[in-house]
């Protein structure tokens, strides 16, 4: 079945906040963020007549996501920390589900994680997708997926109360 316009546009209302939040964290940029998300979109539209409906759309658009993200780590070195003239938080439409969560500080401490403990807590916590979907789309077990998250979550908080403390 190929995607409809109207359809399409259902995924990027629906689906366009959370994809923006999770490329703004893996990308540490506003602008860089922004072209992710574009680059998703329009690889979904050039590739709409693969469309499945009821596959699951946001693990469907977190996977193309991250691989674009992908694509344009390797093009470059790893994303730098905020700068001190960068925007403490960044306005999207919708519903900000972790807005008192996501400071420079954080954004700091998560650009310390390795990449695929980075990733994984992302795709979880930004991306709003199940473990399994999360396995499912990083093709890696279940438990691999929850043991990630763990260790991303126990980094993400050492780091953030050494930041405290100094």
């Amino acid at each position: 079945m190929t995607l409809s316009q109207a359809d399409f546009n259902r995924l990027v209302e629906e689906h366009g906040p959370t994809l923006y939040r999770m490329a703004y964290r893996m990308m540490g940029d506003e602008h860089e963020a922004e072209d992710m998300v574009q680059e998703a979109f329009r690889s979904v539209w050039k590739s709409r007549s693969r469309y499945t409906p009821g596959r699951g759309d946001r693990a469907w658009l977190a996977s193309i996501l991250r691989r674009r993200v992908i694509d344009r780590w390797r093009k470059r070195s790893p994303p730098a920390p905020l700068s001190d003239d960068s925007p403490l938080e960044i306005a999207v439409a919708g519903e900000e589900p972790f807005a008192d969560e996501f400071t420079d500080e954080v954004q700091a401490a998560l650009n310390r994680l390795p990449d695929e403990l980075r990733e994984t807590l992302l795709l979880v916590v930004v991306g709003e997708l199940t473990h399994q979907e999360v396995a499912d789309l990083l093709q890696i077990p279940l438990g691999t997926v929850l043991s990630r998250v763990s260790r991303a979550r126990s980094r993400l908080r050492d780091y953030l109360l050494e930041n405290a403390r100094t």
